[in-house]
């Protein structure tokens, strides 16, 4: 439940700011220091668990957030609020975010006795965040058809719910060594990708996916159907699931950075042909192969705004996935030049 909350937050705040501002460049704006303060503060609140425990810092954490959430849903109800204001209580929730997610990972290590139990919760770990990312822009649709700031209000209620439930878990009990900022999540096997290239690949889809999340409520809009936003977002959260599980069954005989090329490259093609979709069904179908990352997405969600007020919506797209494509360029051509080392 409290991971929902993060499920129904964006899409719920994307449109709740768009709504209140009447502006695609401030509403992308003040989301991007949302993404920026929930993910560059994170190992800062994990440090925090760490050090004091769960069930100590969690409900503080949770109170703050919930709070600045509560506090959104009320100053976007109706439009007037001064965009400094929205962009102080944004930053403050993104600061106060609870890190549930990898104080559930770290749960997951202590609970198993390690090995393949470990790796099969960790991949039922993902796929139940993705299906969340279902089920929460479907939520925070329905809820829009009455008012954006109620997705706001009901983020706060899950996120309250869910971490009442955790620290009360028996599962929740201190036990000694497994810290939440080092969760030790297994990575296929072979050699890993070098740092470089991982960084690459992991900001450039978080460049392009930060975008679409407001491409896609202009997209709508501009189609006179914008409750489908809500489609689309679940149309991503269903494909990554599954690109996940099947990702995982299979044994890659191609490099890491090989693998990241082509991936890399496919999201950025499908990105801009996303852009010259006929409908809204289209680009449903169009988002099924992409995914989303946390690192990147502040950037592309601030740049696209601007250009949506001054740029031809499919053109906006192509601008969008760019990004993509000299990564992937990059990624591919270094494969070549990069020797592997013996396996350890």
């Amino acid at each position: 439940m409290g991971r929902l909350s993060y499920g129904t937050v964006f899409l719920s705040l994307t449109l709740a700011l768009t709504s209140a501002t009447a502006s695609y460049s401030t509403a992308g704006a003040i989301m991007a220091l949302f993404a920026v303060t929930v993910s560059a503060l994170t190992p800062l609140r994990a440090a925090l668990v760490d050090r004091h425990g769960l069930r100590r810092v969690l409900p503080a954490l949770t109170c703050a957030y919930a709070v600045a959430l509560a506090a959104l849903a009320a100053t976007t109800w109706r439009p007037g609020v001064p965009a400094w204001a929205l962009a102080l209580l944004t930053a403050a929730a993104g600061a106060a975010a609870p890190p549930l997610g990898p104080v559930m990972r770290t749960l997951w290590h202590g609970l198993l006795p390690g090995g393949p139990l470990v790796a099969r919760a960790y991949s039922l770990d993902t796929v139940a965040e993705e299906l969340l990312y279902v089920a929460g822009p479907l939520l925070a649709g329905l809820a829009a058809l009455r008012s954006p700031s109620l997705g706001i209000a009901l983020s706060a209620v899950l996120i309250v719910a869910g971490t009442v439930g955790m620290i009360t878990s028996p599962g929740a009990r201190p036990r000694p060594g497994t810290p939440v900022s080092a969760p030790g999540r297994p990575g296929p096997a072979g050699r890993a990708a070098p740092p470089a290239a991982a960084a690459t690949a992991a900001a450039t889809i978080g460049v392009t996916t930060g975008a679409l999340g407001l491409l896609a409520v202009a997209f709508t809009r501009a189609h006179h159907w914008p409750a489908a936003v809500a489609w689309i977002e679940a149309a991503l959260a269903i494909g990554s699931a599954l690109g996940g599980l099947a990702y995982g069954t299979r044994t890659w005989r191609a490099s890491p950075r090989t693998r990241l090329g082509l991936l890399v490259g496919a999201v950025g093609l499908s990105l801009a042909a996303a852009g010259v979709a006929p409908s809204v069904p289209g680009l449903v179908l169009a988002a099924w192969v992409s995914t989303a990352l946390n690192l990147g997405t502040s950037a592309g969600t601030a740049a696209i705004g601007p250009l949506l007020e001054r740029l031809p919506l499919p053109l906006c797209f192509a601008v969008a996935a760019a990004p993509a494509l000299p990564a992937a360029l990059y990624l591919l051509a270094s494969v070549r030049t990069t020797h592997p080392s013996p396996p350890r």
